[in-house]
């Protein structure tokens, strides 16, 4: 059976001192850049609550119109009460995740092998 995998390659190289060769980085996403900042550990504590309180990764069984209008619904509210200065909650997390929500059952419904039967 044949090695569906392949090495994608640029066509431009980065050499090291040391001689060593790599693809170069332009064009590419850097991911460690979401590490900046504090909102990457406020939302993995905001879904390690959720994960506590519902079951690990339970967000992820959206993938309908009503659950997608239940994610803008809270993103809005979520989004007055951080406008509004309140700190009962982390509202700046529950944005990310809501964001997160909506654009993940957005992709669902756009994609006929994830729909619900």
């Amino acid at each position: 059976m044949a090695d569906p995998f392949v090495i994608k390659d640029s066509g431009r190289h980065e050499v090291f001192v040391t001689g060593m060769n790599r693809d170069t980085e332009a064009g590419k996403l850097d991911y460690t850049l979401i590490y900046d900042g504090p909102m990457l550990k406020r939302w993995t504590a905001h879904l390690t609550k959720g994960a506590v309180k519902y079951e690990p990764r339970n967000w992820l069984k959206a993938a309908t119109q009503e659950e997608l209008g239940r994610y803008r619904r809270s993103l809005a509210r979520h989004y007055h009460d951080y406008m509004a200065g309140l700190v009962d909650e982390d509202h700046a997390a529950a944005i990310f995740f809501n964001v997160n929500g909506v654009e993940y059952v957005k992709e669902r419904l756009n994609d006929p092998l994830s729909q619900v039967q």
